[in-house]
């Protein structure tokens, strides 16, 4: 929050002082126009005419006066200048009335109002009957059925016509041209006049004036002005009487009490026409044409009545008329919307209803039961049915003898009854013998109910275990309902249902079905599934099932409380996917969907958008239900731009509306590449890979450079767009094209330090997978030797220091921001394990204490950030102090600097020490210098920042590097391995102390003044340039001498003893010594303050060996050819000096001692080695000194 509020306040300060300057010069402008209008108006007040004299003169021909009164009709800012002076030139005099219709005729802008004005100005202090006149021409405009002008002129022209006139008219008076004020109460009476409210055109036309001559004319109505102080010496000339200023005021009250009174009748209109809308869309589904071009125009004229309304009270300062809402309104949508998806689509044209084929096929592909399952067992009729002809068919002699039974006694009875009267005369024995077998049929019959009862009771026993049964397998089927997360499972399932049919069955189902687990709402497509498969044979299912989701979506919506969101929604997707099966009617879901839009708050925005993400595309893009779901969707956005809705509901609602409705966009359009384009994306992102690598390498430096360079250079730099693991060969193949197009791998090189640069610079969330692909790319370039550990080193610092201390800070680095330490583990990870040794150890170490500094400055780090710089310092410094705060870096930082400081001071003191050693060290040289035996490595004496030399040697050169290159180029070439490199490794005097020196310097410094550590590099570089310079000079005048080889050394050989000064022999004492094929050469090192020699053996035909016997040779004769002429010269001095013989010789001894100084150095073209003895030579990356035995 701290950070928030910081950054909001420095952001805000900027635009405060440019506000304050636009205020300033806003009102220096307003100044400058107050004070012309006063001056013009004082002109235009008491005018100074020509007489008529003056005016002959003039141009008062016909033809230049019609050209000047044609320029009056466009009048603009550009041409006022031009306009003025030909009407200074020119006599129209006899052409005033001309001149002032063609001023009324003007089209004239807002912008071309000041320029009308002057030119009306020059016009009014040259004629005397031209104020009038123009003052006539412009009423002329407001008052049209007395000028009879042509009532059929366009509305629009005319209604700017009057507000041009009006502003002219107010601007002449303002500047004197006319006096009057009363022609500007008539104006307003007209404007103002309650029969014009009849004609709605009119009413608007007149708001809008109204609203202009009140914010132009405040002083008519006795507002207050901005910029009272500036205005007042301007507001004492105007005649404008208290009076007046009442009829204003009383004539804008009135008239806008009226209009607001008429607004509010509209609106009320509006609403009922919504009510009626929303009334025939619930019964039909859409609206008339009619219904809609009449809703449509009188909401196009209430919005504009209602914005005219509030620019006049804003221009009165009074507050804007507020509407009272009703809540339980909800507007439809209007013609172009609403009609658009029915009346611009035909049914051809209708978007697809599903989104693909599997979607479809889920949706409407159901199983066929009647092709599983045999029909005696689907469906309630066809059981009963086909029961009801098996008992017929299996028990006919139990059915029989009831059937029998009761036929004959009825016939019986009824043939008595009709032959009653025809045989009274029969004799009774026939009725007894009759009535007798009669009580034997009756005791037959029930012995076989009694039989058929015995039977039923078994039958009963036999259904109740069958029941049973049915009963345990259909609870182990309703146990596998919630495991049904397939098409197929959920099929099966509904076949095997199907065994189990009965009553009974299916409400358990159906029960089982509602009952889904509120959380689980994967499972309601599936569920839904099985329902409408049922329900092809089982009715009952999906209009139970149909009936409980209504009866529950009633109840929750109803009880309005904001408790079981995940039932409700449960319920809403249920409904929404029975309606993409066809089994809940369209109605039920527009019903569920209006109750949730006529209360649309809290829960009910959740359930309306659920409903809405469930088969609301469905819904809009089924042709029959297009309309009205068009409808409902327009009332759900207006409803969200009413409704004050939360962050949630708002993205909630966005989304369920371009879900059913996506925005039209056009169709992609996919690159058209040239073939070789392809080709080169083909070879880098396709078929690079570690078994592949040369055969891209080998195509790519076939292609024609000069056509593809760029482009190739553009898709390397694309690595973050390949896969990741794949960045390294990448940079294998740029090292690889370096050999071969040096350009074309500096600009790689280049183009990957400007993207991280940019991607500092901007800091964007969408470019950190590029920025991190980068990083891993620079590392790699580094591993490939592609670039130096500096490029490395600096990019690491840059990142840890772009944009701090700069008011972006809070922008480019935010306090909670951890990416930018992402990035320096990706690039520590792809390539700090190369920093191991010499210097790069040393800065890689000081680098890391700077890392965690900034660390810490980040406060409590994400977990995963905090696991990756373990893994990182585990892999690179297991013993490095991982510091907990601040403080305790910057002691630790301090520390380090200070030891830094004294290592180098000793050094230089170690120098000094050893330049008092000079006479010595040139006695010994001389003296083996004469006997041809041994020269110096001037590289070695001269400390530690001279030993930089040997960085250049593969390249042929031996001396000292001007440039100042360090040994670190030598260190981060040779990176991956070397000889003896180790023992270099804590060599204290090594040539990065003095770099980390400077190093040290900037950072002690860098909490000062900018322009004071700028002075001090400034002073700091010259010191250390003039020092160089000095050494060098010093270097050329004496004999080089580093490192004395200690006498331990030397094996008691007397020969040896002599040269320790230098430690070797030369050539010529090998040859003697045995004619053996290899020269022995001792490699001396210093491991701290102790000297070490290493022995190595050189083949004799060494390029080596022979150019130091060349150079002994050429260097032999140079000091010949030197002594020779020294001896002249001292011959020539004995002759003119007598007696100077002993200072000649001393003289010879010292210049003998330079001779032999001066061939020992090595020299800037010398090739390989300029000494005849000893040699600079680069062992893999050791930049040690040898020398053989």
């Amino acid at each position: 929050m701290d950070h928030h509020e910081d950054e909001s306040r420095g952001g805000s300060v900027t635009p405060r002082k440019q506000d304050d300057e636009e205020a300033v010069a806003r009102l220096e402008e307003m100044k400058k126009s107050i004070e012309a209008k006063v001056a013009l108006r004082q002109s235009n007040l008491n005018p100074e005419r020509p007489d008529s004299g003056f005016l002959r003169t003039l141009d008062s021909s016909i033809k230049r006066n019609t050209a000047v009164i044609k320029k009056l009709k466009q009048i603009n800012e550009e041409q006022k200048e031009g306009l003025m002076e030909e009407l200074r030139n020119v006599n129209l005099s006899k052409f005033v009335s001309e001149a002032v219709t063609s001023i009324c005729d003007a089209k004239l802008r807002t912008s071309d109002i000041q320029a009308a004005v002057q030119i009306c100005s020059l016009l009014h202090q040259r004629y005397k009957d031209f104020s009038p006149s123009l003052v006539q021409g412009l009423l002329k405009v407001f008052f049209p059925g007395k000028s009879g002008e042509d009532l059929d002129v366009d509305k629009n022209s005319k209604a700017m016509k009057k507000r041009s006139s009006l502003k002219l008219l107010l601007e002449l008076y303002f500047v004197g041209v006319t006096e009057d004020s009363s022609i500007f109460i008539n104006i307003i009476k007209d404007l103002t006049s309650i029969e014009n409210l009849k004609d709605r055109d009119t009413t608007q036309t007149n708001l809008t004036l109204l609203a202009s001559f009140a914010r132009q004319g405040r002083v008519f109505l006795g507002l207050p002005l901005s910029g009272q102080e500036t205005q007042e010496e301007f507001l004492k000339g105007l005649s404008i009487t208290t009076d007046q200023k009442k009829i204003f005021r009383k004539a804008f009250h009135t008239y806008y009490d009226v209009v607001a009174e008429l607004l509010k009748s509209e609106h009320a209109s509006l609403r009922q026409m919504e009510h009626e809308n929303a009334k025939m869309l619930n019964a039909k589904g859409e609206l008339s044409d009619d219904n809609v071009s009449s809703y449509e125009k009188l909401r196009k004229s209430y919005d504009q009545l209602y914005r005219n309304v509030s620019s006049l009270a804003e221009a009165l300062d009074m507050q804007p008329p507020v509407m009272p809402e009703d809540g339980h309104t909800t507007r439809v949508t209007s013609g172009e919307d609403a009609s658009s998806p029915a009346a611009g689509k035909d049914t051809s044209l209708l978007e697809a209803l599903w989104d693909d084929e599997d979607t479809r096929a889920f949706y409407e592909c159901l199983p066929d039961l009647r092709a599983f399952v045999p029909a005696v067992l689907l469906g309630e009729a066809e059981p009963k049915a086909n029961e009801h002809s098996a008992k017929t068919q299996d028990q006919p002699s139990e059915l029989a003898p009831e059937s029998d039974q009761g036929q004959p006694t009825q016939d019986m009875a009824e043939v008595s009854a009709e032959s009653g009267p025809l045989q009274e005369g029969k004799s009774t024995e026939k009725g007894k013998d009759k009535e007798e077998k009669d009580k034997e049929k009756v005791k037959d019959s029930e012995k076989e109910k009694g039989k058929e009862k015995d039977a039923e009771r078994k039958g009963e026993n036999e259904k109740e275990k069958l029941k049973s049964l049915e009963g345990t397998n259909l609870d182990a089927l309703l146990q596998r309902l919630p495991g049904c997360v397939s098409r197929d499972l959920i099929d099966q399932l509904t076949v095997d249902f199907c065994y189990l049919n009965s009553k009974s069955s299916r409400k358990k189902l159906v029960r089982a079905l509602f009952n889904v687990p509120r959380t689980s709402l994967e499972l309601l497509p599936y569920y839904s599934r099985m329902v409408a498969t049922l329900s092809t044979c089982m009715k009952d299912v999906s209009s139970m099932l149909l009936q409980l989701l209504e009866e529950e979506f009633n109840f929750l919506i109803n009880k309005k409380d904001q408790m079981n969101i995940e039932t409700k929604i449960r319920n809403i997707r249920f409904i929404g996917e029975l309606c993409k099966f066809r089994i809940a009617p369209a109605s039920t879901v527009f019903s569920c969907l209006k109750a949730c839009l006529d209360d649309f708050t809290h829960h009910n925005i959740d359930v309306a958008c659920n409903l809405l993400e469930t088969c609301g595309r469905f819904l809009y893009r089924t042709p029959e239900t297009t309309v009205r779901m068009a409808n409902m969707l327009e009332i759900l956005m207006r409803l969200k731009n009413v409704k004050n809705l939360d962050p949630r509901h708002s993205t909630l609602v966005e989304n369920a509306y371009y879900l059913c409705k996506p925005p039209e966009r056009s169709a992609r359009v996919s690159k058209v590449r040239p073939p070789l384009y392809q080709y080169i994306r083909k070879l880098l992102f396709s078929d690079l890979d570690k078994s592949s690598i040369e055969h891209v390498l080998r195509q790519l430096r076939k292609l024609p450079w000069s056509e593809c360079e760029a482009y190739l250079l553009k898709c390397f730099m694309k690595v973050h767009k390949g896969k990741y693991g794949q960045i390294h060969l990448i940079a294998s193949l740029t090292a690889g094209l370096s050999r071969y197009h040096d350009e074309f791998a500096v600009a790689v090189v280049d183009e990957v330090l400007e993207e991280i640069r940019l991607g500092l610079e901007l800091n964007d969330y969408g470019m950190q997978q590029r920025r991190i692909a980068h990083m891993r790319f620079l590392g790699e370039l580094y591993n490939y030797e592609h670039v130096d550990s500096s490029v490395i080193f600096e990019t690491l610092y840059w990142i840890l220091m772009f944009g701090h201390d700069t008011p972006e800070q809070d922008v480019l680095d935010p306090p909670e921001d951890c990416f930018r330490i992402r990035m320096v583990i990706t690039l520590l990870d792809t390539c700090g394990h190369y920093f191991d040794r010499g210097s790069s150890k040393r800065k890689l170490n000081r680098f890391l204490m700077h890392f965690q500094r900034y660390i810490l400055s980040k406060g409590l780090l994400p977990l995963d950030v905090e696991f990756d710089l373990q893994d990182l310092f585990a892999e690179l410094r297991p013993n490095m102090i991982r510091y907990s705060s601040i403080e305790e870096v910057n002691a630790a930082l301090i520390e380090l600097e200070e030891n830094e400081q004294t290592v180098s001071t000793d050094k230089f003191n170690s120098e000094k020490h050893s330049d008092t050693d000079k006479p010595l060290c040139r006695t010994t040289s001389s003296t083996i210098s004469a006997n041809g035996q041994s020269i110096l490595n001037g590289n070695e004496e001269n400390g530690s920042h001279e030993d930089i030399g040997g960085s250049d040697t593969d390249s042929g050169s031996g001396t000292i590097d001007q440039d100042g290159h360090d040994e670190e180029e030598l260190d981060d070439e040779n990176h991956d391995g070397g000889v003896d490199t180790e023992d270099e490794d804590d060599d204290g005097d090594g040539p990065a102390s003095e770099e980390e020196d400077e190093v040290h310097v900037r950072q002690k410094v860098a909490e000062v003044d900018p322009l004071e550590v700028a002075s001090f590099e400034q002073e700091l570089r010259a010191v250390m340039q003039e020092s160089m310079e000095q050494r060098r000079q010093e270097l050329r005048g004496r004999p080089a001498l580093n490192m004395v080889i200690p006498m331990n050394l030397f094996e008691g050989s007397a020969k040896d003893h002599h040269g320790r000064a230098v430690g070797g022999e030369s050539g010529d004492e090998d040859e003697e010594a045995g004619g053996n094929k290899d020269v022995q050469v001792k490699v001396l090192v210093k491991r701290g303050n102790k000297q070490q020699t290493k022995q190595l053996y050189i083949p004799r035909d060494c390029s080596l060996v022979q150019s130091t016997k060349q150079k002994e040779a050429a260097e032999f004769e140079e000091k010949q050819d030197i002594k020779r002429l020294v001896l002249e010269y001292n011959d020539r001095e004995e002759e003119e000096n007598n007696g100077l013989g002993t200072q000649t010789l001393n003289w010879m001894t010292g210049g003998t001692s330079r001779v032999t100084g001066r061939g020992s150095t090595w020299e800037g073209s010398s090739g390989r080695g300029t000494g005849s003895r000893y040699r600079h030579h680069h062992h893999s990356g050791s930049g040690l000194h040898g020398r053989r035995r």
